[in-house]
């Protein structure tokens, strides 16, 4: 039975629902209110936003319930407030409005990864409720707003991978529940607020990649709950505190990239908690600290690019747990410890480009863990383990180029299957190359600049199944044969490909067209012959060509205009013929042409001349073109070089050359060019050589050339100037400007060759009457002296059988020189006085003295013709000496060949009066004075050398024909006021005719070669040929006698052992104990300067005085090496006060 209380249940129920609705009501319009304010501002933020289609598709006002709208996240009990705000990697871009402050609940705003721009609105300081802020990965730019620091609940804040300028806000350091900051790769200033070391909770602080300045604050180090520091690419200088790096909590320190100076703190390595240390690209000095520790966390050490000296301490073996050991590019020296090899973990160990000498310990090359191991540009020594390739299964790259190992290359590297890069360049290998093919995963292979052989060329074949191989040097070696036509089946991945300065005949396989991917492609310094294959078309990714200094023949294929990306095409010194193709315009990023040396002909396409990428060079000369230059030339805004010397080109210099404003050489002598150097030339505000000489040109010399600050040397000779030459600025500096065989000029100062402008005033005053007057009487004299003097000669031809020969040869000499009588040169010397006598040769005396047209001293060689052999010594100078011109050979001034008061025959060169006299007086002659030897700088040797080999490559690769100079050493080298070098004493030099008779020519003039002992090549000694390799062998004596300050002819070479054999066995063992202590006493420097310079310049004295002339490198690849060390090495082989006047300037 139901009771009655059952039926009133529902109706009570009813009325406390609506008692209950009612008296809730009131509250709850408060909580929509809220809500609604929460809806809206999330509107207002999307109206300010463009996103992809969908992303924000629910935002809408037809949908109430915002709390299930994308992105959105709200508290789970009422009232729904929005308490995360997630974004991240939507593709939105637009900026972040400030309405967004009116999410008063908001928690996480994650909007990373996007495209937002514009400011960070200050008011985001108002959601006192946020604790985690990312805007990473946008575009946000302006200031980080002060205001953040209100967050006081604040716990991560990335703001990494913006725009963000200005300083860091120090305030942020009282949002005191920071656990992260991330602010890396921005645009930040000023320095690192020293607050952030006393945010209690902060663990991460990152921010890398910026321009932060000042030091590191020591208080970070006492942050006890830090575990990861990111400075690195910045500019922050100091030394690192001692508080950071005994840090008990840290366990990343990434400092890299940064100006931090001093020594490593000496508990560095001794850490109890750092597993990570990155110092890599700084300024640190001193040793690398040793480990006393017997169990180090440390997996990670980066110490390279820094400054850092001494030997690597055997204590870094202590570091159990190390995976990453970097100490690439200090100045570390010693050998390698063997205690690294017993490092368990060790995977990557990178030592390149330090003075490490000495055999690698063999344990090194046992470390079955090691997956990369670099220890390429030092000075090691030894040969690598014939198991190699077994007891480093894991090795996948294996850098040792630079270094002097020798011995062949063991085969069992072919079963490193895992090997990526192996670089054994610019060492001894010596034997054939072998079969990588074995090897899957080799991408780049460098053989570069060894000893090895190879004539049937299947290595290459074997290479088409490493299909991942993008680079292959092979330059620099004794290869000889045809290239095979399997190169073409190499992978199609090949990028780079160099095969110069070897000995590979024959011609271009067509099948090198199949490297599509070719972008390197380097086969210059060979013997290649014949035409380039038409397939070489299909190589359109090719931005680097050289063919230079080969054999090859026919014409350049127009397939050529296919090289679009094209930056540098070399194809000078080859028998190329025909017209250069008009196809070449179409390589739109051409920076360099050189088709000079060649048998081209025709016009120059006017195509080329509208190649405004031009910048470094464009070298045609020593060809047959013919025509104009045309006027668009001035397209070439950019270029530092133009030479179009020696072709058959003629009309007028086109005034548009000046507008190539940064031009630096023009050479445009042996041409027909005529007319005048146009008045526009002014405006070369660069140039420092201009060579116009052996052309057409007439009118006045432009004074606008005197004002041309950066011009030092001009050459205006051998044309049909007039007028006045000027003075001031160039015209002012000794041996700069050469104005001979410009008959119309005159000078209002003495000058050799050229007469003063008074006297060519009174020449057509009083022309005609001369004519009138005194041509009678002229012919009648000079054919009654012509009849006395053709008797005499008769008579003393019959007691001097040499007088012939040589009269024939002076007629052959009869140059511009303006000839000096034998009183002049008596009363210049002194009467031949001994206090002016400043050294004797083989065949006469050298005084200085002065003459009356001549402002400067000069020097008088005056030759000894009873000695045998000074007749044609003194045609020999005069013949090579007329036929060449370059800065570093000595110019004849004048000569005098005569008679002297006795009657009997005279004869004399004048040549420039060098203060500094020969290098044999500065290697081993003591100043009288003191007693003590003078110093010659590195820096000196290595410019001396260089001006040496450009005067060596001149003479045999510029002059037609080649001149040997035979008699190269110390005392035949001047050196100028400013450590100039001059190559002097022509008096054995011979030219190489290169006909069908050159060898019996060469034979024969041999066997009266008479040289010096310790600089004449061996091969002279077993009657071969004279040839340029003659002049290399002395050049390599000569510069290792600069290097080490021994002279090849010293006692301790009587024992059979040469110079050449002295260093090259020091090399091996000790490269120190050669080397002349006095260029690296006292300097800091003197490591770098071991390493980047004295080293490389031993290297090339050894290769040129090889016994083997083959074995010899030509002039122009020496000087272009030595020129590279000057340039590489130009800080650490100078003296301090060079290093600071360039720093200043």
């Amino acid at each position: 039975m139901v009771s009655s209380g059952a039926f009133l249940f529902p109706g009570l129920c009813q009325f406390l629902c609506l008692f209950l609705g009612f008296f809730c009501s009131l509250p709850l319009l408060g909580i929509c209110d809220e809500s609604e304010s929460d809806r809206q501002a999330l509107l207002c933020f999307k109206s300010g936003l463009l996103a992809p289609a969908g992303v924000l598709a629910s935002w809408s006002n037809a949908s109430m319930g915002f709390c299930d709208w994308h992105g959105i996240t709200c508290s789970a009990t009422p009232p729904r407030r929005v308490v995360a705000l997630d974004l991240e990697s939507e593709g939105i871009s637009g900026s972040i409005a400030s309405c967004i402050a009116n999410l008063t609940w908001l928690a996480r705003l994650q909007l990373s990864n996007n495209s937002f721009s514009g400011g960070l609105p200050p008011e985001l300081g108002l959601l006192s409720r946020l604790t985690n802020l990312n805007l990473s990965i946008n575009a946000l730019e302006g200031n980080i707003p002060p205001e953040l620091s209100e967050c006081s609940q604040l716990q991560i804040l990335g703001l990494w991978n913006n725009s963000f300028r200005g300083e860091i806000p120090p305030t942020l350091s009282q949002c005191k529940h920071l656990q992260e900051i991330d602010l890396s790769n921005n645009k930040l200033q000023g320095s690192i607020p020293p607050a952030f070391g006393d945010l209690p909770a902060l663990r991460i602080l990152v921010l890398a990649k910026n321009m932060l300045t000042g030091t590191i604050p020591p208080s970070l180090g006492s942050s006890c709950h830090l575990t990861y520091v990111d400075l690195g690419i910045n500019g922050l200088g100091g030394v690192i505190p001692e508080s950071l790096a005994n840090s008990s909590s840290l366990q990343v320190l990434r400092l890299m990239s940064n100006s931090l100076t001093g020594e490593l703190p000496k508990d560095l390595l001794n850490t109890l908690s750092l597993g990570t240390i990155s110092l890599e690209e700084n300024s640190f000095v001193g040793s690398i600290p040793s480990v006393t520790v017997t169990s180090s966390p440390i997996k990670h050490l980066d110490l390279a690019n820094n400054n850092l000296s001494g030997r690597i301490p055997s204590s870094v073996g202590n570091l159990s747990s190390l995976v990453y050991l970097r100490l690439t590019n200090n100045h570390l020296v010693g050998s390698i410890p063997e205690s690294l090899g017993y490092i368990p973990t060790l995977e990557t160990l990178t030592l390149h480009i330090n003075n490490l000498s000495g055999p690698v310990p063999p344990c090194i090359f046992n470390m079955s863990s090691l997956r990369s191991l670099a220890i390429a540009n030092n000075t090691l020594v030894g040969r690598l383990p014939f198991d190699i390739g077994y007891t480093l299964p894991n090795i996948q790259n294996l850098l040792l180029s630079e270094n002097s190992f020798d011995g062949p290359i063991p085969a069992s590297l072919l079963k490193a299957y895992h090997l990526r890069w192996l670089y054994l360049n610019g060492n001894s290998f010596t034997g054939s190359i072998p079969f990588f093919g074995s090897l899957p995963n080799l991408e780049e292979l460098d053989l570069g600049h060894n000893k090895l052989e190879a004539d049937d060329w299947g290595f290459v074949s074997s290479l088409s199944n490493c299909s991942r191989l993008s680079m292959l040097a092979l330059d620099g070696n004794n290869l000889k044969g045809k290239l095979p036509s399997s190169i073409g089946n190499l992978s199609n991945s090949l990028e780079c490909l160099y095969l110069s300065s070897n000995q590979i005949s024959g011609p271009i396989p067509p099948e090198i067209g199949n490297l599509k991917s070719l972008n390197s492609l380097y086969m210059n310094y060979n013997l290649l012959t014949g035409n380039i294959p038409p397939t070489i078309g299909k190589l359109q990714n090719l931005i680097l060509l050289s063919f230079a200094q080969n054999r090859l023949s026919g014409q350049i294929p127009d397939t050529f205009g296919n090289f679009v990306q094209l930056s540098m095409l070399e194809m000078d010194h080859n028998n190329f013929s025909g017209r250069i193709p008009a196809s070449i315009a179409q390589c739109t990023q051409l920076t360099t042409l050189n088709l000079a040396h060649n048998s081209l002909d025709g016009h120059i396409p006017r195509e080329i001349f509208k190649l405004s990428t031009l910048s470094e060079e464009l070298d045609l000369s020593d060809n047959n073109l013919s025509g104009g230059m045309p006027d668009e030339v001035g397209n070439l805004v950019h270029l530092q070089k133009i030479n179009m010397s020696n072709n058959r080109l003629s009309g007028n210099i086109p005034s548009t050359l000046s507008q190539c404003v940064v031009l630096e050489y023009l050479g445009m002598q042996s041409n027909l060019f005529a007319g005048s150097i146009p008045q526009s030339f002014a405006n070369l505000v660069s140039i420092k050589q201009m060579d116009v000489s052996r052309n057409n040109l007439s009118g006045k010399i432009p004074e606008f050339l005197k004002s041309m600050k950066s011009l030092q040397d001009l050459n205006l000779s051998f044309n049909h100037f007039d007028g006045a030459v000027p003075t001031g600025g160039v015209f002012d500096i000794a041996g700069a400007v050469s104005i001979e065989g410009n008959y119309h000029l005159c000078t209002s100062i003495p000058t050799r060759g050229v007469s003063l402008c008074s006297a060519v005033v009174d020449k057509k005053r009083k022309q005609k009457l001369l004519i009138l007057v005194l041509l009678p009487t002229v012919v009648a004299t000079a054919i009654l002296f012509s009849f006395i003097a053709t008797i005499c000669l008769r008579k003393r031809m019959k007691t001097n059988p040499h007088l012939q020969h040589d009269n024939e040869q002076i007629k052959i000499e009869k140059i511009s020189y303006e000839k000096v009588s034998y009183k002049d040169l008596v009363r210049a010397t002194d009467r031949f006085s001994s206090a002016n006598l400043i050294g004797s040769g083989s065949f006469g005396r050298v005084y200085k003295g002065s003459l009356q047209f001549q402002e400067d001293q000069v020097a008088i060689k005056i030759f000894d013709l009873d000695i045998n052999g000074a007749h044609r010594s003194f045609i020999a100078e005069c013949e090579a000496l007329r036929n060449v011109r370059h800065r570093n050979l000595v110019k004849i001034i004048t000569l005098c060949s005569s008679v002297d008061h006795t009657g009997a025959d005279f004869k004399a060169l004048v040549f420039p009066y060098m203060p500094n006299g020969n290098l044999e007086m500065w290697l081993h002659l003591k100043d009288p004075e003191n007693g003590e030897r003078s110093i010659l700088t590195l820096s000196q040797r290595t410019n001396i050398a260089l001006d040496v080999a450009l005067a060596l490559d001149y003479l045999h690769n510029q002059c037609a024909p080649p001149v040997i100079h035979c008699d190269l050493k110390p005392t035949n080298i001047l050196l100028g006021l400013d450590m100039v070098a001059y190559v002097i004493d022509f008096g054995l030099a011979r030219f190489l005719f290169r006909t069908e008779n050159a060898h019996q020519d060469s034979s024969a003039t041999l066997s009266r070669l008479k040289g010096t002992i310790g600089y004449i090549p061996p091969e002279y000694g077993m009657s071969e040929e004279i040839s340029t390799k003659g002049d290399v062998y002395s050049f390599g004596v000569l510069l290792l006698q600069l290097i080490t300050g021994c002279s090849p002819t010293e006692e301790k070479f009587n024992d059979g052992i040469s110079l050449h054999e002295f260093v090259d066995k020091a090399f091996r063992k000790n490269i120190h104990e050669v080397v002349d202590p006095t260029m690296l006493h006292d300097n800091s420097s003197a490591t770098d300067m071991m390493k980047n310079c004295v080293i490389p310049l031993l290297r090339i004295g050894l290769s040129c005085s090889m016994k083997s002339p083959k074995e010899r490198p030509d002039m122009r690849r020496v000087s272009t090496e030595i020129l590279r060390i000057k340039h590489m090495a130009s800080y650490t082989c100078m003296s301090d006060e060079a290093k600071n006047w360039q720093e200043s300037s």
